[in-house]
């Protein structure tokens, strides 16, 4: 059996990247949460969107994602959840779900200011590349920042953390097209 890994973070800090990077890194399969939604429930989604028909559907994605990750780490392959994990209720089920699978794991805090973390978001509705899964506008940003729970100094004693962005040097894959441009016109990181 093998590691299954958590990454968690507020939006546009980079976790779908970083999961990306982390699965090619320890040959894992990686599971993402805004896929699933996307080609499940996306042709389906109301007008305007509603924070009650998302979240019963995140649940049963999380579910059928759930099955599937054991499945897959209980044939010894590593595992990268790209589920957002946006409460620490979210982060302590899917744990403790690892524990009664006998499986590892290991939590990943993806983290960036929240200018970028917006601009990111902002970006990527108008780039629509390759981590674009559907459009947020700066109303639902702003709703969803406040629905993020970031680690207490408990969980942090066992999470890798991970910040993007300018003030935090990382591995290349971590930085958008966008940022790596940047860097290479004004050699700023």
């Amino acid at each position: 059996m093998s590691e299954v890994h958590l990454v968690f973070g507020p939006q546009g800090a980079g976790k779908t990247t970083y999961a990306r990077t982390l699965a090619a890194a320890c040959g894992a399969t990686r599971l993402s949460i805004d896929e699933w939604m996307i080609q499940l429930y996306g042709p389906d989604s109301p007008t305007p969107l509603q924070w009650a028909w998302v979240m019963e559907r995140v649940k049963r994605c999380e579910q059928r994602i759930w099955m599937t990750a054991e499945d897959i780490a209980k044939t010894g392959l590593a595992v990268v959840l790209d589920l957002g994990f946006t409460k620490k209720a979210s982060r302590a089920k899917f744990l403790g779900l690892c524990e009664l699978a006998s499986l590892p794991a290991k939590l990943h805090y993806v983290t960036a200011a929240p200018g970028l973390r917006r601009a990111r978001v902002l970006a990527r509705n108008t780039e629509k590349g390759e981590t674009f899964a559907l459009e947020i506008t700066p109303a639902i940003f702003e709703f969803v920042e406040l629905q993020f729970e970031p680690p207490d100094a408990v969980e942090l004693r066992s999470t890798t953390v991970v910040r993007t962005g300018r003030d935090a040097p990382l591995p290349l894959g971590m930085f958008s097209e966008r940022e790596i441009d940047e860097f290479k016109r004004t050699g700023r990181p």
